[in-house]
């Protein structure tokens, strides 16, 4: 097969690739979280170059590598999007375009006019390299930031725990409300856990409510709203029926189950016996 004929096929197929590149990166923000489609994107940059060198264009070789790079580290990172990254990813595939169109040109593509461009791309490239780094680091920095939320929220909670373990004083319950506060103070911005840190607070400091009523309800829906953010789903955080009822409950309030094994445990803990009595006789009524 003459020489022609392979470039023709080359052509062709770069074309199909370019369109590959051009349609992921005005998707970039959706393909980022595809995996198969940001490997299509890395194996087309790498297929052209791969292509390019076969044929001794190191010039289009040079920029499809380039390229390659930049999907490598968006494929094997988790790196947030903007539109300051789609523009420069854009620039390099227009670049690889142009290479392109000069190949299938009259003159087609001239030694001295692909060094030129390789030379004035440059700085393209070394500007989308040093964004990429800069993404990188604010990735890791939002990363690490959940993690010490995470690892605060499990601090506060297991000293929340603790005092719910100790008799019930106003001392405690101060204690409680201020370890409250500085669970707010982890996420001011998240409307739901706001608003579920102060339900829990409010529910505290009702001296009605036993700590054994308190303990399980508040632990727990605290617990679950940390895990949401953790994962990043703040608005999904919403406060039980029952911390609500604790939080705007005036009199004294017995949370319990519809278990009846487990109901007569909860009545013997929270009652005296001739307590228990009375209600049974009331019941039999």
């Amino acid at each position: 097969m003459d020489q022609q004929k392979i470039l023709g096929y080359f052509i062709e197929e770069a074309k199909e690739y370019l369109e590959t590149l051009e349609q992921g990166i005005l998707e970039l923000s959706s393909v980022v979280e595809d995996e198969e489609r940001i490997n299509e994107m890395f194996r087309a940059a790498h297929s052209i170059k791969g292509g390019a060198a076969m044929l001794g264009y190191g010039s289009i070789q040079t920029i499809a590598h380039r390229l390659e790079d930049s999907f490598k580290i968006l494929r094997e990172n988790k790196v947030p999007v903007d539109q300051k990254l789609e523009s420069l990813l854009l620039k390099g595939y227009d670049i690889l375009q142009d290479f392109i169109e000069k190949l299938q040109s009259p003159l087609g593509l001239q030694t001295d006019e692909a060094e030129a461009i390789v030379e004035n791309a440059s700085p393209t490239f070394k500007e989308l390299e040093t964004y990429l780094k800069q993404l990188l680091a604010q990735g890791t920095s939002d990363k690490n930031t959940t993690l010490d939320l995470s690892t605060q929220t499990r601090s506060l909670l297991k000293q929340m725990l603790a005092l719910f373990k100790q008799r019930a004083t106003p001392e405690t319950r101060q204690s409680l409300q201020q370890l409250c506060e500085q669970l707010h103070e982890l996420a001011p911005n998240e409307k739901n856990w706001k608003t579920l840190v102060n339900l829990a607070s409010k529910a505290i400091v009702n001296p009605q409510h036993s700590y054994k009523t308190l303990a399980p309800v508040v632990i727990k829906e605290l617990k679950i709203g940390s895990d949401l953010m953790e994962l990043g789903e703040g608005e999904q955080i919403i406060a039980s029926q029952g911390l609500q009822q604790l939080a705007t409950a005036k009199d004294p309030q017995l949370l319990v189950t519809l278990d009846p094994q487990l109901l007569a445990r909860t009545l013997r803990q929270v009652f005296n016996p001739q307590q228990v009595y009375q209600l049974v006789q009331l019941l039999g009524n």
